[in-house]
């Protein structure tokens, strides 16, 4: 498939952000949520923050605290045999039955603006930060939906009770209204279709299942954007091919001629994220018309393939514009890039009257 990787590609980086927290570094600015506002392409960044250790035997974990409304270190020793320190975005602590314990940094939603789309300003402080019980750990990869002329900023926010999705809206990206959490733990990668569709909204979810199931795409309805139901499994995972491992909603569904058009992203069971398309009848977003059986977009570039977690692209929105489809998405979980397709690309591609 055509692509066009911007040239300006990596777009953002964490040398580009300024840490928020006194003795912390960013190591990653990426997965960004996008919107279009006046004449200005936001990025709504999920910007990761670390915790520097002048030990080298000593791991500090940042938590949110509601009592002060700040950060607290905890220092672990990397000599303690409680915790495995072997993948570099958690500790798990070998003891517990679920393994896991903290994370290695902590993620909050910050805005860069552009006129041209292409080269970027970072805003000094956040946008969205943790603010409640439910979001101890952090809040992650937020998503954009713009329905009139409100904006829903939605995002995961972990705590030791789970990975859950909440939403802010906002009519300015200044000031936030907060409507708590809309799918409980363990769910995330949601997706909120931008406008109704025979009277009800529709999201797109990921529940992570423990016991029977896959990490798959399902799909519920609403009245009010709060409350969802009627959950259905939407699309699964393909054994041996390039979402054989996990998959998730990416970018806000869109609508085309021939359906609502849905860039998802999948990982194989090695961890190699690629993004590829779901088509989705106009009037029945539950029934599925067509998928992609190669990826329409895979780590290919150096930034794409090396970083804090490599061999990883995406994207958690985009822009359209006739046949242009202008996907912004996070890189080896570190930076953000760009690439231009075409939606006819997109479309001719895919498998139809998918099962």
């Amino acid at each position: 498939m055509n692509s066009y990787r911007y040239e300006e590609n990596p777009l953002i980086t964490p040398a580009d952000v300024t840490p928020f927290h006194d003795g912390f570094e960013v190591i990653g600015a990426f997965n960004a949520g996008i919107a279009k506002y006046k004449d200005e392409v936001l990025m709504l960044l999920r910007v990761a923050e670390r915790p520097i250790s002048v030990d080298p035997k000593i791991v500090k974990v940042p938590i949110y605290r509601t009592e002060t409304n700040g950060i607290e270190l905890v220092e672990l020793r990397l000599d303690d045999d409680r915790y495995d320190y072997s993948d570099p975005r958690v500790v798990r602590d070998v003891t517990r039955n679920t393994g896991f314990a903290y994370l290695t940094s902590i993620s909050y939603i910050r805005i860069a603006r552009s006129t041209d789309g292409h080269r970027f300003t970072v805003d000094d402080k956040p946008f969205v930060y943790p603010s409640n019980p439910l979001e101890t750990y952090g809040i992650e990869d937020p998503r954009v939906t713009q329905i009139g002329e409100t904006y829903y900023v939605y995002y995961s926010a972990i705590s030791p009770v789970g990975i859950g999705e909440s939403m802010v809206s906002t009519t300015d990206f200044v000031s936030i209204t907060h409507h708590g959490m809309i799918f409980c733990p363990d769910n995330k990668d949601v997706l909120i279709f931008p406008e109704k569709v025979n009277g009800k909204y529709y999201a797109l979810h990921r529940p992570t299942l423990k016991s029977i199931g896959s990490p798959e795409i399902w799909i519920a309805e609403s009245e009010n954007l709060i409350h969802w139901g009627n959950h259905k499994h939407l699309a699964g995972l393909r054994d041996g091919m390039w979402d054989g491992g996990r998959i998730g909603g990416g970018a806000v569904p869109f609508r085309t001629a021939n359906g609502w058009l849905e860039l998802y992203h999948g990982a194989t069971k090695e961890h190699r994220y690629c993004m590829g398309a779901i088509l989705l009848d106009l009037n029945d977003p539950t029934k599925v018309i067509a998928r992609s059986d190669k990826p329409i977009l895979e780590p290919e570039a150096e930034y794409e393939k090396n970083g804090f977690f490599g061999d990883v692209v995406f994207s958690c929105g985009v822009l359209v514009e006739g046949d242009v489809v202008t996907m912004y998405y996070g890189v080896a979980d570190t930076s953000m890039a760009c690439v231009e397709l075409s939606l006819e690309d997109i479309l001719s591609s895919m498998t139809y009257n998918y099962l």
